[in-house]
């Protein structure tokens, strides 16, 4: 088998590369030409420990993935790396293992910031005057990063994390992307208030935002919610939302800001206007004039499938 490190796929792999494989994986979802199981998901809490292994084929391709990807928060004061994983590519003509992408999740961070930057080209207002990003993480970073990518920017962007040393470390590397101006806030309701666009990025288990706090024509990315413990969104806000959209039904009903908004009984599934990849398909629209817009996204084995076959049809000779 061939095994591609991570320096490989770094040299060949980055926002462009992804932000065209979410919309490879969003249309091929829409079309239903996606192979996808619910993923799995493991816990190791005395290192602070996620274990997600998700799996996917593309109809058409002429391979599959099984991706592991781990994050321990424990490891940050042993001085190791927080994240590590690999893409399994496979032969989907024979289902024999052709190589391993040590990517250290990396193939999963630009993934889901570039679904993140979909989301907000179909559905934020244009040209927003204020983006808040949620989080002071790695997600964070990679998140403002395919925004810029993307297209999308704003005269303001404001930032709040938990922890304040990283937060003043978060703001001081994004400004130093061009044309980036990132500035701290000392709450998240004053990185929310007014704002026309929101990313959430990080791996609360409480609610982070509030409905109260939120314009009446917001858009709400939320990517945190990646277990069914984990909540960013509080109480209300998809209650709100003129449009609510997600990645996937299935997904965000076993977890997601949608399995919460049902568990609470303020929304069903019903309530959910479109998955993303029905926007980026055209099959329905995305933003319509001054709405509040909820988009949970809570990652797909489609969008791993989709990274990954760019990946290998470049790494894999």
């Amino acid at each position: 088998m061939r095994v591609v490190s991570i320096e490989e796929i770094r040299r060949v792999i980055g926002p462009r590369e992804a932000f065209r494989s979410a919309e490879i994986a969003f249309r091929a979802m829409a079309e239903g030409r996606v192979r996808l199981p619910l993923p799995m998901a493991l816990s190791i809490p005395e290192r602070q420990g996620e274990v997600h292994i998700k799996a996917a084929h593309l109809a058409g391709s002429p391979v599959f993935i099984v991706k592991i990807v781990s994050g321990f928060g424990a490891n940050a004061s042993d001085g190791i790396a927080i994240n590590s994983g690999y893409l399994g590519v496979f032969d989907a003509e024979t289902g024999h293992p052709l190589g391993i992408l040590v990517d250290a999740g990396y193939l999963t961070d630009l993934r889901t910031a570039a679904a993140g930057a979909l989301a907000a080209t179909l559905l934020a207002p244009r040209d927003p005057a204020k983006i808040a990003i949620i989080g002071a993480g790695v997600q964070a970073r990679y998140q403002l990063r395919a925004l810029s990518h993307a297209g999308v920017r704003a005269g303001q962007t404001v930032a709040w994390g938990r922890t304040p040393g990283a937060l003043e470390i978060y703001c001081r590397e994004m400004r130093l992307d061009p044309g980036a101006s990132v500035s701290a806030a000392s709450s998240p309701e004053e990185a929310v208030r007014g704002a026309d666009l929101i990313v959430t990025a990080t791996s609360a288990r409480e609610p982070v935002i509030e409905a109260r706090w939120l314009s009446p024509s917001v858009t709400v990315i939320a990517v945190g919610a990646d277990m069914p413990e984990k909540r960013e969104l509080g109480r209300g806000i998809l209650a709100r939302a003129d449009k609510i959209v997600v990645d996937s039904l299935a997904q965000c009903i076993a977890f997601g800001e949608l399995h919460h908004g049902v568990a609470d009984a303020d929304v069903s599934a019903a309530d959910v206007y479109a998955d993303l990849g029905e926007i980026a398909s055209n099959r329905k629209a995305g933003r319509e004039g001054a709405e509040m817009i909820v988009c949970d996204l809570t990652g797909l084995g489609a969008q791993d499938a989709a990274i990954g076959e760019v990946a290998w049809s470049q790494l894999g000779r």
